[in-house]
């Protein structure tokens, strides 16, 4: 056949005039085409290096022309229809006798130009070269009029709408003059080509800023409906990971600032003057801002919802077609394809199913964006919001209770959340019903009334889908509650696992965690049922409404229905039951949102505090502080006289001076009546003045009102009556010191410069006044260690010197120090009241105002105030109360007598200071061995793992665990993990039989070869379903509860290995850490990988065996399928380290923003004094942003991701629906056409699942892993040589000791701590042990419980090796008191006697031995009084006396005493030592002191320095050698 342009046979003639002749108009229409080819082409090869923009921008995707998405949507819909004339050419051609080139090949080569010039109009645009868009505009031009003579010639010749060439015609047409009026539309706007002077563009701000790399508001259709811009970012993942530099910032438009504006205003907007205090409605503040990309999302979904539709009905019509003749209609001697039988032809359908499936998941991922995008940028408009309400609230709020810190957290973390998630779902709220309704439509019209039986099915099961979501919802909240329960109790043992282990007691307190893990248990099964219930339902209602249409139709038509109606139903299914499983969800969500919306409202409309004139300086950042909001007790503006205020705005003059009554005085209160908002006056009568730049002291009992005052001088509390005046320079610094210290989350140095500049030499002065070198010294990283919540935590005094130092560096008038002295020992309060106070203070003339409770300072006062019952009992200076109120003096003088008393008992001890920097040291000298060891672990690993770094980094990144999830299943028991497999695997056979019986069933009309009956297909159909939906029960019960054993193994195993771990662990393990693996990691493990594992499991062997039904019916399927499996293999690849790398981004993103949250409510009073609100917000909205950030990449992500393998589905039908009509000859019946196809529409739907649950796996796995590594630790080795049947009943006895040659080290690694100890102890004696800090004095007392390493030497009691006995025998028999006092909640009796083995009389004189009866028996309930979590009802001396009575409880006649009396006044440790002396009169006492003094009465002393002991005799003996290391001590104390 010889090819040549207008075909050889002379149909062709040019009598009639040129444009007669079809083959020369269409000759016409190739010249626009080749013009546009060869001007480009030149223009896109030589390369835009010559001729670069004007503007220099960072990224190339600057958009600027107008009409942009027009053209890209016109250009697209060209394309179309040149695909659609080149295959009507193609089918024309075939039915001639020779080759007419002329009727596919200008089409091609339109298809080649409109591709063309999307491209170069693309480099244009980003290049900003506008005048080069003439050559477009020509093409446009001639292409318009080329067409045109076409479509006049049809019409000439009688060819109208009936013939699908013409309708192509007409469309290019209408398309051409488009994309004209679009290049019009740009040259005349912009004044582009034919004008002298273009107008000027400049990019907006967000692409000239590098740091921003969210692009997806910038790029080009294309690239912004598939996330090509995502590309460089996910594959670049696989390289190095993804950190917070790499994301950038946040387009402006996308901001917590801009969208906080946004929602703020139509906030405030509904306020109207008539009305002021309406509470304005947060849904149409909400609806009023964010309404109109919600309504953009909602037209892509009902979009997306009706293009769904097209997959059945393509489906029907290749099945209904397969076989069709066709007739001819020629004119100009060419033929003429009718319109109608273009929907008629397979192939036309084939293509169309693919179009129509990958515009429906571009549509819908558009949506899920654009909802997601609002959702985020509502979010962060609701946390600034909050932030800003939080920093107003009036302080009575916070302290009475109406807004607790927990209902604060909760708005940020779970209602802002909620309200996030409900704008994800909400467009499904009006998508679902129209989808449903549609679907039942288009069934009705398919089937008829049986399809109504089916659908009635579906919709009828919905309301128990919403009921389970509901149990769902209530089980997950009481297993919440045991789980806090249950974390309360595990903090509780391991903060007292020393002490436990010494007692062994360890088994007590495991056995009650279990107890409560079993209720948990027991919450995780029921959730567990529900859980599998739900997916039961989900898998089960499409085959039970299969079933009840098909035996309907049977029962109503006699007859089966044909092939096309049968798969097309079968599709239209599988759409319907998804809406109706997400609407339960929906639902609830809907519900949950309207909760959270009226939590909001009711926070927003809460008090704040009084607007003072003076607070007008902080609202730089923000708008102003909004229109005030009355409360119902309006907090009275206490504004200062009117030319106070111009002073404000005019600072710089030096103004003259005043009356000396307003310019001496730095805050003058005059007659105040101050409230904490209950109208009932807690300061009354308050008339007092603030003498500037002197030192003025509060002083008054507890609870008289000191602190309310300094507050009421800030303005925190609601002024009844009265008022505050400051004189002016001062109101704007205050540097204000709480009692109860507050340290933000950041390094020691930020703490104490709280945002002023830091001046080095300023900064030392403040450190060496509060003393905080030494401190400092023992942080692992100087001053730049983080302290706080989340940092490293400090002891009360350290915290408060913190505190205090922060009000000593602000470089401010006013210094307010509410009880600066409370946590210090004397030496620290003398040097900070000498050092910081008198000098670093008074130097600087600044104003201090202290509240104390040291009256010996009041010396120093320069103007004393004394308080008394909310009201001021006298003020003056400390002469004048001496003269005017002798009987207040003598008072105070008999209170300072009994301070010097107490000042010489604290000066013979170590400081309390020493012994907290002692806690530290401890704490951070057993981090750094471990530290040391880990490193050395992780570079073992990595040296077995790879030597060559690069691929081993890519490597580790994509592998899947597959070690970890083996562990996994493994724990959840092997029986249930074969369960598992083989219902799965039997579940999707008998799924899949099910569909092919339907597909033999519905074929056997046409093929009469098959004679069995109908009722026999329809009962083998019945027991197929009945079988499917049993094994779907089995197995959604199988995975469920596989987790569930796997879960209860795993914490049960987790829980014992790490009681039972050695001490060393504890050191040098933190507590934060092990904490995790019992809350983060559990809950991960009980809650989330059973569904994740289900999801995965389901995903996948839903699409293998799609996968295997096609290429069963259609082997040619199979070629496809190799590319296809590579492209997805690398998609997936890239995928999962990237969502690995943002999930790990927006965890660690989070935690800062709700810890600045946090840390703000608690910290309300001293932000406002300081002034700093401006800056913490400034804090807030950058950690929201960065936040936003990561979750926004996190949802794109997700996107690219689903995009793609949406598009793979795509390709999977076509190629499916390409086999099966190619495969026609080899006579397929056209039921399984039908039944491959609707496998392959199911794929689409799955493949972007396999992915998203193979990464979240990965994500859950790694708490497993964390899980496991803590299974490895070592135990301590219990057993022991002797059985516990050998030791004697009352073993020990007379409690003789001898210490041989004894070595002790705390881990194998480590230097020994003690070393060659020979030592011997009779029975009864009193011994004591001492040493400077570190001798090892402690270590001694540990090696006696066998607590620590003895690899030398050994530990005689009465006759008994003590490393030979069992543990739990040893440290039953002994009793030791610790130097911190540590008590478990729950009730004295437990405290005392866990194991429930004494007598109440036993208990009794326990306490009277320790003082402490009289007090216990005032409580409430006596014995079973409360204990609170850490005993913190109780003064840390009384706790040690409790500690105390514990031992006596133990009649043991060994006792150790380990620095107890640390914490205790000088009085009761006179009782202390009495009661030694005389209830253990017959027992052996250790005493480790580390106050000489308690064991100057000791019969032997044993002095110990580095480990080594240097002198033991009687304590008078060593006493009288003068150059002993005793006698130094004692000398050095005293």
């Amino acid at each position: 056949m010889a090819l040549s342009f207008c075909g050889n046979d002379d149909a062709y003639g040019v009598e009639n005039g040129t444009l007669n002749n079809g083959c020369f108009v269409d000759a016409l229409n190739l010249v626009p085409h080749v013009f546009l080819l060869f001007i480009t082409f030149p223009i896109l090869f030589i390369g835009w290096g010559s001729q670069s923009s004007k503007v220099q921008i960072h990224h190339n995707t600057w958009l600027h022309f107008p009409g942009h998405n027009l053209r890209w949507i016109l250009t697209f819909s060209l394309l179309f229809v040149h695909v659609c004339e080149f295959a009507e050419g193609i089918v024309s051609n075939k039915t001639m006798g020779t080759n007419h080139l002329h009727l596919y090949m200008p089409a091609f080569m339109g298809f080649v130009a409109a591709t063309t010039s999307v491209v170069y109009y693309h480099n244009i645009e980003t290049s900003n070269f506008p005048k080069l868009l003439l050559v477009l505009f020509i093409y446009w031009v001639l292409a318009f009029i080329t067409k045109s003579i076409k479509l006049w010639k049809y019409a000439e010749f009688d060819v109208g709408p009936q013939h699908l060439r013409f309708c192509i015609t007409g469309l290019l047409v209408l398309l051409y003059g488009l994309l004209m009026s679009v290049e019009i539309n740009v040259i005349r706007v912009r004044r582009y080509v034919f004008f002298a002077n273009p107008q000027k563009v400049k990019p907006p701000e967000d692409l000239q800023d590098l740091g921003v790399r969210f692009l997806q508001p910038f790029v080009n259709l294309l690239s912004k409906a598939t996330y090509w811009w995502m590309n460089p970012l996910i594959m670049g993942a696989h390289k190095r990971p993804i950190e917070l530099k790499k994301i950038g910032k946040l387009p402006i438009a996308m901001r917590a600032l801009t969208n906080y504006l946004r929602l703020k205003d139509a906030y405030e907007d509904q306020r109207t003057p008539e009305d002021p205090n309406r509470a304005p409605s947060i849904w149409r503040s909400m609806y009023r801002a964010f309404g109109r990309p919600i309504l953009l999302s909602s037209t892509f979904r009902y979009l997306a919802d009706l293009l769904g539709f097209a997959g059945p009905l393509c489906i029907s019509g290749i099945v209904k077609f397969l076989k069709v003749e066709e007739r001819n209609d020629t004119y100009f001697g060419v033929h003429f394809m009718s319109s109608t039988k273009l929907l008629q032809n397979t192939s036309v359908l084939a293509v169309l199913l693919f179009l129509a499936l990958i515009l429906q998941r571009t549509f819908l991922q558009a949506s899920y964006y654009v909802t997601i995008e609002t959702g985020i940028n509502l979010r962060g408009a609701l946390l600034a919001m909050i932030y800003n309400k939080m920093l107003r609230l009036s302080t009575s709020n916070m302290s009475m209770g109406e807004m607790t810190l927990g209902q604060i957290n909760n708005l940020v973390a779970i209602e802002t959340n909620q309200l996030m998630w409900f704008l994800f779902l909400c467009p499904n709220l009006w998508a679902m019903p129209v989808q449903i309704v549609m679907g039942v439509i288009l069934l009705y019209y398919l089937l008829g009334l049986s399809a109504l039986v089916g659908a009635s099915v579906i919709v009828l099961l919905a309301p128990i889908q919403y009921l389970i979501a509901t149990k769902l919802a209530d089980t997950q909240k009481s297993s919440l509650e045991h789980s806090t329960d249950r974390l309360k109790k595990t903090t509780e043992i391991l903060k007292g696992i020393k002490l436990l282990k010494l007692y062994a007691w360890e088994n007590i307190f495991c056995d009650s965690v279990e107890e409560t893990r079993g209720k948990e248990l027991t919450c995780l099964r029921t959730f567990a049922l529900y859980t599998s219930m739900s997916i039961f339902m989900n898998a089960a209602i499409p085959i039970a409404a299969v079933l009840a249409t098909f035996a309907m139709h049977h029962f109503i038509n006699k007859s089966v229905p044909s092939p096309s109606e049968a798969f097309a139903a079968l599709a239209l299914f599988h759409i319907l039951v998804t809406p109706l499983f997400l609407l339960s969800t929906v639902v609830r969500f809907a519900v949950k949102a309207l909760v959270s919306v009226q939590k909001l409202g009711e926070f927003l409309q809460s008090d704040e505090i009084g607007d003072d004139s003076w607070r007008n300086g902080d609202m730089s950042v923000f708008l102003e502080a909004g229109k005030k909001h009355l409360g119902a007790v309006s907090p009275i503006n206490r504004k200062q006289p009117m030319r106070y205020q111009m002073d404000n705005y005019e600072q710089p003059t030096r103004r003259p001076m005043r009356p000396s009554e307003t310019e001496d005085v730095a805050v003058k209160v005059s007659n105040g009546f101050f409230t904490w908002g209950s109208n009932l006056s807690t300061l009354s009568d308050i008339n007092i003045r603030i003498p500037t730049g002197q030192l003025t002291m509060i002083v008054g009992q507890v609870g008289c009102g000191k602190s309310s005052l300094l507050l009421a001088m800030l303005g925190e509390m609601q002024a009844i009556d009265g008022r505050v005046h400051w004189s002016n320079k001062n109101r704007y610094s205050v540097a204000y010191a709480t009692q109860k210290s507050w340290l933000l989350n950041a390094t020691v140095e930020d703490n104490i410069t709280f945002g002023s500049p830091f001046s080095k030499q300023r900064y030392k002065e403040v450190i060496d006044a509060c003393s905080l070198q030494p401190d400092i010294d023992l942080l692992p990283f100087g001053d730049q260690t983080e302290i706080g919540e989340r940092g490293i935590n400090l002891s009360g005094g350290q915290r408060q010197r913190i505190c205090v130092a922060r009000a000593l560096y602000q470089n401010t008038n006013i210094v307010f120090l509410d009880d600066p002295f409370s946590a210090l020992d004397i030496h620290l309060s003398d040097h900070l009241m000498q050092e910081g106070i008198l000098k670093f203070l008074q130097d600087d003339k600044r104003t201090v105002v202290m509240v104390t409770h040291k009256l010996q300072y009041l010396i120093h006062a320069d103007w004393i105030i004394a308080m008394k019952d909310g009201s001021i009992l006298r003020e003056g200076t400390l002469k004048d109360i001496q003269t005017h109120d002798v009987e207040l003096y003598d008072h105070w003088k008999t209170l300072m007598n009994r301070h010097d008393q107490e000042l010489e008992k604290d000066i013979q001890q170590d400081s309390q200071t020493t012994l907290e920097r002692k806690t530290l040291r401890r704490a951070f000298y057993s981090r750094e061995a471990k530290s040391q060891v880990d490193d050395e672990d992780e570079e073992e690993e990595v040296e077995e793992e790879d030597d060559d770094n690069m691929s081993m980094t890519t490597n580790r990144r994509s592998k899947i665990p597959w070690k970890v999830c083996w562990c996994y299943m493994s724990s959840g028991g092997f029986f249930m993990v074969f369960l598992m497999v083989s219902s799965k695997l039997l579940k999707h056979s008998v799924i899949v039989a099910i569909d092919y019986w339907l597909a033999l069933w519905t074929s056997s009309q046409t093929n009469q070869s098959l004679t069995n009956p109908d009722s026999y297909f329809l009962l083998v159909f019945i027991i197929l379903c009945a079988a499917g939906i049993t094994l779907c029960l089995i197995t959604s019960l199988t995975v469920e509860f596989l987790g569930l054993s796997a879960a209860t193994n795993l914490h049960h195993n987790l829980l014992n290995k790490i009681i039972h771990a050695p001490i060393r662990f504890f050191d040098v393990t933190p507590l934060g850490q092990i904490l995790n693996r019992f809350s983060a990691d559990t809950n991960i493990i009980d809650q989330h990988i059973p569904p994740t594992l289900e999801s995965l499991t389901r995903s996948t062997l839903l699409c293998l065996s799609a996968i295997g039904v096609i290429s069963s019916i259609t082997p040619i399927f199979l070629i496809a399928l190799i590319p296809l499996g590579i492209a997805f293999y690398f998609i997936q690849k890239y995928f999962r380290v990237a969502s690995k790398d943002l999930q790990d981004l927006d965890d660690s993103t989070q935690l800062p923003l709700l810890c600045h949250f946090s840390e703000t409510a608690e910290g309300l009073t001293t932000i406002r004094a300081f002034r700093h609100e401006a800056r913490f917000k400034q804090r807030m909205l950058e950690l929201t942003d960065t936040n936003n950030t990561a979750y926004l990449f996190l949802s794109a992500a997700n996107r690219w991701l689903e995009v793609r393998t949406d598009y793979l589905g795509a390709v999977i039908v076509l190629a499916a629906a390409g086999a099966s009509i190619w495969s026609l000859e080899y006579s397929l019946r056209s039921g399984m056409v039908g039944l491959g196809l609707t496998y392959a529409l199911t794929v689409t739907n799955y493949l972007n699942w396999v992915v998203r649950n193979l990464a979240d796996l990965e994500v859950q796995m790694s708490a497993v892993k964390k899980v496991n590594s803590f299974l490895s630790t070592e135990s301590e080795n219990y057993e022991g040589s002797m059985d516990a049947s050998q030791v004697p009943e009352n073993w020990p006895q007379d409690g003789e000791i001898k210490i041989q040659d004894l070595c002790v080290r705390y881990d194998p690694m480590l230097k020994p701590v003690l070393k060659h100890v020979n030592a011997y102890i009779s029975p009864g004696q009193k011994v004591g042990i001492c040493g400077r800090t570190g001798s090892g004095k402690s270590s001694l007392s540990l090696a006696f419980f066998n607590m620590v390493d003895i690899f030398e030497g050994r530990i005689v009691i009465d006759g008994i090796d003590i490393c030979k006995l069992p543990l739990q025998t040893l440290r039953s028999r002994l009793s030791i008191i610790l130097q911190d006092p540590v008590l478990f909640s729950g009730s004295i009796r437990f405290n005392l006697d866990p194991e429930r083995t004494c007598t109440d009389d036993r208990l009794w004189e326990a306490l009277e031995i320790a003082q402490l009866k009289n007090m216990v028996k005032a409580l409430p309930g006596g014995l079973d009084a409360v204990v609170t979590e850490g005993g913190e009802n109780f003064s840390v001396g009384q706790r040690q006396l409790f500690c105390l009575a514990r031992a006596f409880v133990r009649k043991s006649s060994i006792l150790i005493m380990d620095e107890a009396t640390a914490s205790i006044d000088m009085a009761t440790e006179n009782i202390l030592q009495k009661v030694v002396m005389t209830a253990f009169a017959d027992r052996t006492v250790v005493t480790i002191a580390h106050l000489v003094s308690s064991i100057l009465d000791a019969e032997q002393v044993l002095v110990f320095s580095s480990g080594i002991l240097v002198e033991s005799d009687s304590a008078p003996n060593l006493l009288a050698q003068e150059e002993s290391l005793f006698h130094v001590l004692v000398r050095t104390h005293k």
